[in-house]
């Protein structure tokens, strides 16, 4: 299977700083962030994966910027060309947003770290859900989330043809002959769209896998089609066996009527694994940083997800009805249903998917996590999971030292890198330049 670190300052969990097993005198910086990265690599994952929105500003943020460390955010491609010098074989995913970018920016950086890393680099394409991102960028309102995933399709296709521009062998060195370059084999883009006009060519060339990976986390009806059409990794939030099946035979229908090839996507729901020597004792662990969230920062949280203001409501009522989200609207659906399935309050309902965001939660031995995540490989719901560790670093110990080995004596994931790019560690073909000869 295929197993992802989703990278977070002091752990995943939204009340993690308060943990006394938390390093909350520890400053964040380099070498906090390097020693992840070495816990991630001696469990052997596939990659390191840093989210980022542009801003804690916007709708119900005021308790999240009080009682949590999300206001404090390093910007993702920094740190990750950081983690490529003290990395030797783990990929490096960051995000960076369609809404708030320009094409040419996104494929030229992530093509140099692709260069600079060795082929370990993919990029998260987000379409931003956040309306408080808006006036940092200059706009008035956040675009509608039709609007954005119109625009994120012209984006990535810009970028993929910015990537595209150079062939493999346009980099002759001829000494002899005073010819560093073939002409012939850089080819200018020419992008005339809806949104975007671009030259090009980039001023990078291929990497050793041949372009960064394509990643993408949409949920909605347009957000699944647009990851079937263009991503090679889906990010995924479900915490339900029957709708993880769905979802993921839906998409790969969708990727094969887009005519892509099968096997073509890994789908890799988000997992936090609360580990410990007893089902009881992990219980408990993880009840103790349940206890930490204050009732205000929960409905705050709940608003946020849901993208509708619950601040009015009565704590221990109902989920009432609400509008379509103009943010996350995959996500709203999924908990929204979880809500009215299992009858639960707002309190209940915060205390289930506030704290982690909605993944799927696992508290209990090595043995049963291992066994659980087994099955949702094993029976098409997932090809593997993105770890979020609840807290940082212990919660990722915990799951390299114990969790890992167990996968590994069942032959579920690998002992050592057998390959040298991210594409290696997913399995994922390196694309042929559609100026190749042939193709």
């Amino acid at each position: 299977m295929k197993l992802g670190l989703f990278v977070a300052e002091r752990g995943h969990h939204i009340a993690a700083w308060r943990d006394p097993a938390t390093e909350l005198e520890r400053d964040v910086g380099f070498s906090y962030y390097a020693n992840l990265a070495a816990i991630a690599e001696r469990g052997c994952l596939d990659f390191l994966f840093n989210a980022d929105i542009g801003g804690p500003s916007g709708p119900y943020s005021a308790e999240r910027l009080r009682r949590t460390t999300g206001a404090s955010r390093v910007e993702p491609l920094t740190l990750l060309a950081a983690m490529s010098s003290v990395t030797r074989h783990i990929g490096l995913i960051a995000t960076m947003s369609t809404t708030y970018c320009e094409p040419f920016h996104i494929a030229r950086f992530f093509a140099g770290l692709d260069q600079l890393s060795g082929g370990r680099v993919g990029w998260n394409v987000v379409t931003t859900y956040s309306e408080g991102e808006a006036r940092n960028f200059g706009r008035e309102i956040h675009l509608s989330h039709d609007e954005r995933y119109e625009r994120a399709k012209e984006f990535t296709e810009v970028v993929l043809g910015l990537w595209d521009c150079w062939e493999d062998g346009a980099i002759l060195a001829d000494r002899e002959s005073g010819i560093f370059l073939d002409p012939a084999k850089l080819h200018p883009l020419d992008h005339r769209g809806d949104h975007f006009s671009v030259r090009g060519p980039l001023t990078v060339g291929r990497s050793a896998q041949g372009q960064p990976v394509l990643v993408q986390a949409g949920q909605s009806e347009v957000g699944r089609d647009f990851a079937a059409r263009t991503a090679e990794v889906i990010f995924t939030v479900q915490q339900d066996l029957d709708e993880a099946k769905e979802f993921y035979a839906d998409v790969q229908n969708r990727a094969a009527s887009h005519g892509r090839p099968p096997n073509a996507i890994r789908i890799m729901p988000g997992l936090v694994p609360v580990v410990w020597a007893t089902m009881a004792e992990a219980e408990e662990k993880y009840d103790k940083l349940q206890s930490l969230i204050h009732p205000d920062l929960g409905i705050s949280l709940l608003s946020h997800i849901l993208g509708f203001d619950l601040s009015g409501y009565p704590v221990d009522g109902p989920l009432p009805d609400m509008p379509p989200s103009n943010a996350q609207q995959g996500r709203q659906k999924l908990v929204a249903d979880l809500a009215r399935r299992e009858n639960m309050t707002l309190r209940q309902l915060y205390m289930k998917v506030g704290g982690v965001r909605a993944h799927l939660t696992l508290c209990g031995t090595p043995d049963y996590i291992a066994d659980v995540m087994e099955e949702w490989v094993a029976t098409g719901a997932a090809d593997g999971f993105n770890i979020l560790p609840p807290t940082l670093p212990q919660g990722l110990e915990d799951f390299v030292d114990h969790v890992v080995p167990v996968l590994q004596r069942r032959g579920l994931f690998r002992t050592v890198y057998d390959g040298t790019t991210l594409r290696d560690h997913l399995e994922l073909p390196v694309p042929v330049s559609k100026w190749a000869t042939g193709h």
